[in-house]
Order: C-alpha cells, then structure tokens, then sequence
C-alpha cells in the first residue's frame, strides 16, 4: 500500500491484534485499557460501527438515496479526528490570545530521565507548572514591587520527528507583562542561560521530590555535572501575529505522532518513513518492520483525560478576562481601531460548513430537486436510537388532537 489517505488505519486493522497480544506489557499497566480503547475507536472512525445521522429529502419524486453522515472516533491517534480537533482548537484560541508580541520557546528533557515520563505521563503535567514558575520567577527578580505578570501557554509534546519517545514542553510567553497598576511593560529579553539553568533546577528539584529517601540522588548530581550549562532551551522564535501565533502552537496539540504524507509504503510486513533531521535539515528515510511501527506510534497515546495544555499568569481563567480587557483598551489607544475593543465570538463550524468549504458542494443538496435533505435519524453504538422524525410525526399528531400517551401494558 502506496501513501496516502487511511493508511495508518489499515496498518491498525491489520496488524494490531497481533502486536497487542506479544506486546501489550511494553505500555505502562495504567494506560493499557485506555490504548486499546482508542485503537479500537481509531479503527471504527468514519463507519456505521460508531453511530450515524441520516439524512433524506422528504416527499422528493426523484427517490434519492439517504445520506449517512457517520460519527467520529475523536481521537488523538486518528489523523482526520485530530486535525479537525487542532483546527477547532486553533480558531478558538485566536479569540483569547493576547495581540501583543509573543515567544515560542521549547523546553526539553535529557534522554537519562525520559523513562521517568514514559512511566508517569503525568508528571508531564507538573512540568508544565514549572515552565511557568521560571516566567514567574524572572517576573520576580525584575521588580519586586511592580508585580509583573506575563501570559503562559503551555502544549506538552512527547514526540520527535524520528517517532522516538521525547518528552518536552512547548511555551508561548508574551514577550511583556502587566503590573500592579495595569500598565503593559516590555520587559525585555530573558537571558538565555537564566532559562537553562532554571529548567534544570526546577526538572531535578521534581525528581528529588518525587524520589524521596535519595533513591535517584546519583543519577541528579551526575546530571549536574554532565549539563554544567543546564538543559536545552530552545528560544528563538519570535511572533508578532496572534492568528499565526494560535495557528502554531495549535500544530502541536492534537496531531498524531507521523503525519501520513511521509509514509512512503506499506507492504504488509514493512514501513517506509521519512522525517527532516533537526541538525543537518536533511532527509532521512527509515523502513522498519510493521510492530516496530505500531509500538513507536502507540507510545505517544496521552492517558485517558490527559491535559495537554496549561495556561497561566495573564492566561489563567481568573487573570484572562481583565488582562484582555486591559490589552485590548491599549492597543486602542495607540491605533484608533474601534474593533480591537469589541469581543469576536466565533462559531464553532458545522460539518456542513466544512464540506462546502472544502469540496464546495453542499453534503445536504438533494441531487434531484436541490432542496436541502432533513435529518431523520440518530443512531448511536452505545445509546441505540437516539432520535427518529416519525417520533416527532407522532407526537405532533397527538398534540394536535388532544390525544394522551398510551398506557404501558400491564
């Protein structure tokens, strides 16, 4: 099988039974359950097998077909659920981030403790506190009168290019901050070894809090040693554009750990791959046999309920209304535009609205007499029938004729 659409479900379909019935014990015991649940549902996506709307043009000469619009697995694992997720996600965002400069930074993981997080996903979720402990604190040693607070956004990320478990933290950080008295303040550039040596000392302060009684003490003060500069920040990337700011970042929240256009073929027992090396920019192509495959992108499943972003300072829900009151009267005061003090609430869009933009053709046009098809009926895997129009027929029937509801037998 060739590139292209579907085929990391068909190399599920497959091949998972077997890899999970040799393998399963490679996951951690807790996340297990959640694993094979969401292989399942990924398999199902797009089929009868979950549930369906169907639609049909009602009293229509022609006698078209129904349209079966089928339910989605909504998924991280599954390509389509999870750019649908991101865009939703990435639309959302660009009403409630700041439009004010911000910095995407990365903060990474040394390799001798990764497994730490391959164990406990989410001790992720504490890190990513701590990302924000570093702002916080350099907020601090600026003035410690002044109260300087900047907005945090956090997306936690365990992959890398080459699908090798690799646990990091993406921050975007406004590149300013409010103080006491509600004035926006730039302030400046943070030094780049402030951030590594923070990083580090708060990553090793969890690990000591985490493994008490000196159990990981060692492997922490070799890990000094060995990083006497601290641990890999990555901080150059600048943006001023909030829409491609909530664009960029929404890259990294829902996306499954390869996208399908870079797998080059599947032959049933093999995949072809290829990903863009950090340090040379150059191509490298890998083919590796089917369960190898199967557990590099299976590894990166977030446990049930996981929390892959985290917002703090200005982007906290209790600081996020005022602040972007407070940004949005200043960015008034300095170019006059009347609508950057007016709140834009999107919509969510609409299956249908996805398909016209996408296909420009309406999925509810009726092909014979263009009128657009009804729903008349819901049906759900776990819930049975959850909506038919002849219900409503008869209800309305009953209403109309002051008919009560028959009594149950018995």
């Amino acid at each position: 099988m060739s590139k292209g659409s579907g085929v990391v479900k068909q190399i599920l379909k497959d091949h998972f039974a077997g890899f999970w019935e040799l393998h399963s014990t490679r996951f951690p015991e807790s996340y297990r359950s959640h694993i094979k649940e969401t292989v399942k549902k990924t398999i199902r996506c797009g089929t009868t097998d979950l549930g369906y709307a169907r639609y049909e043009c009602l009293g229509c000469e022609g006698n078209p077909m129904p349209k079966f619009v089928c339910f989605t697995c909504k998924s991280r694992l599954c390509h389509r659920c999870g750019k649908k997720y991101t865009d939703d996600w990435s639309d959302k965002q660009q009403e409630m981030i700041f439009n004010v400069t911000h910095r995407h930074m990365v903060f990474t993981i040394p390799q001798e403790i990764r497994k730490v997080f391959y164990d406990d996903r989410k001790k992720l979720n504490e890190l990513s506190k701590q990302v924000s402990e570093v702002f916080q604190y350099h907020n601090y040693q600026k003035s410690t009168k002044r109260g300087f607070r900047s907005g945090i956004i956090t997306v936690i990320h365990t992959f890398g290019r080459d699908l090798k478990f690799n646990p990091h933290i993406h921050a975007l950080v406004t590149e300013g901050a409010l103080d006491n008295n509600n004035e926006w303040v730039n302030n400046g550039y943070i030094p780049y070894d402030y951030l590594r040596k923070s990083w580090q000392k708060v990553v090793l302060d969890l690990l000591k809090k985490w493994f008490p009684n000196n159990q990981k003490i060692n492997l922490i003060n070799e890990l000094y040693q060995r990083y006497p500069k601290g641990f890999y920040v990555n901080a150059e990337k600048k943006m001023t554009n909030a829409k491609a700011v909530a664009k960029y970042i929404g890259r990294y929240l829902a996306r499954p750990a390869i996208a399908e256009y870079r797998i080059e073929e599947y032959d049933g027992k093999s995949v072809h791959y290829w990903y863009e090396d950090h340090k040379t920019g150059k191509r490298v192509d890998k083919r590796i046999p089917v369960y190898r495959f199967i557990f590099e992108i299976l590894q990166h499943v977030p446990p049930k309920h996981f929390r892959m972003v985290g917002r703090f300072g200005l982007y906290s829900r209790r600081s996020h209304h005022k602040a972007q009151q407070i940004l949005s009267l200043h960015a008034f005061m300095r170019t006059k535009q009347i609508e950057l003090l007016l709140e834009k609430k999107r919509k969510k869009k609409t299956y249908r609205q996805r398909m016209i933009e996408s296909f420009e053709k309406d999925p509810f046009e009726c092909p014979h007499c263009h009128r657009q098809m009804e729903l008349v009926g819901i049906w759900h895997s776990d819930y049975g029938w959850l909506y038919h129009y002849m219900e409503d027929i008869e209800m309305e029937r009953r209403r109309k004729y002051g008919i009560g509801k028959p009594k149950k037998a018995g």
